[in-house]
């Protein structure tokens, strides 16, 4: 077993996940999450699908924003990194737009179809009072 990632494209399931973040429409989108499902955003951890979405309302549901995959690799043991922006400003001070970097690190269950088992989130820098 090697420990290298492989730059890959970025599957679908990704793509509909990131745009559910943005739209806060999670039915397809959150549809590889389960209720074992563990996230970590930064110090916070989150169990189970419904608490998820739950976070991201609270987070995203004052803001626009639109995230970008701009890199992804798959390395073993069921492991996709994600590397992208996200763009983004208050729905009451829209011109002030922010950008963010991003890293997502998906574990995922060895079935189909892709169930993520795990999910840490980093974020950042970014200027914290624009979105806040």
């Amino acid at each position: 077993m090697t420990n290298t990632a492989h730059a890959t494209t970025t599957p679908a399931w990704v793509l509909k996940f990131m745009d559910a973040i943005d739209t806060l429409d999670f039915d397809e989108g959150f549809a590889p999450l389960t209720e074992d499902t563990d996230m970590f955003f930064g110090t916070a951890h989150v169990h189970g699908v419904e608490a998820i979405k739950e976070f991201f309302v609270k987070i995203d549901e004052p803001l626009d924003i639109s995230h970008k995959v701009l890199e992804c690799w798959t390395a073993d043991g069921g492991v996709l990194l994600l590397r992208g922006e996200a763009t983004m400003a208050k729905k009451t001070a829209p011109d002030h737009v922010v950008r963010a970097p991003f890293m997502h690190i998906f574990r995922l269950a060895d079935e189909e179809p892709v169930r993520v088992r795990e999910l840490r989130i980093t974020a950042g820098p970014l200027e914290t009072d624009a979105v806040m």
